[in-house]
């Protein structure tokens, strides 16, 4: 075994190689942890166990608020409804979000404000938009910037007729 040194200390060469794994080893460990995929929750935490305690006939508004808390929205229009939205989204370093779970819960009420029927949905019934391109289509004339540039001079706000405000 051959010995190297210096006036601070001796190290064998073994020893140097076996710290160069580590440092190799670590180095890959944190990469590998770097990669991991990152897990969020957005919106209502679904608990299916308070979910489970509302029934209709039984409870009312102020019982839903109490067990549930406040919805993610309410009905503008129509039936009054209570929604409540649960997603959960996973997704790697530098790639867009996914999402792995999406429920949606809504809590139906009467005109007395008693909860009328529970139904639950999710992911199925999302509808998932592609976008085209970077540009939205539209219908009409296709124009180029010098048309909208100069495409009104002369249309809007001529000289009308003389008349007895007139010049």
């Amino acid at each position: 075994m051959k010995v190297t040194g210096n006036a601070t200390g001796f190290q064998t060469r073994s020893s140097m190689r076996t710290m160069a794994k580590v440092a190799v080893l670590g180095c890959a460990v944190l990469a590998l942890g770097a990669c991991s995929s990152i897990r969020e929750s957005r919106g209502f935490v679904n608990d299916p166990l308070l979910v489970r305690t509302v029934e209709p006939g039984i409870d009312n508004r102020r019982s839903v608020e109490g067990t549930l808390g406040r919805p993610t929205f309410e009905s503008q229009y129509g039936e009054d409804t209570w929604y409540y939205i649960s997603s959960v989204t996973g997704r790697r370093p530098f790639v867009r979000p996914r999402i792995r779970n999406h429920s949606v819960l809504a809590v139906r009420f009467d005109e007395a404000g008693n909860v009328a029927s529970v139904e639950r949905s999710g992911i199925e019934e999302v509808a998932f938009l592609q976008p085209n391109r970077d540009k939205t289509p539209t219908l009409g004339i296709e124009r180029g910037f010098l048309e909208d540039l100069f495409g009104n001079i002369g249309q809007v706000g001529g000289v009308g007729p003389a008349g007895p405000a007139g010049p």
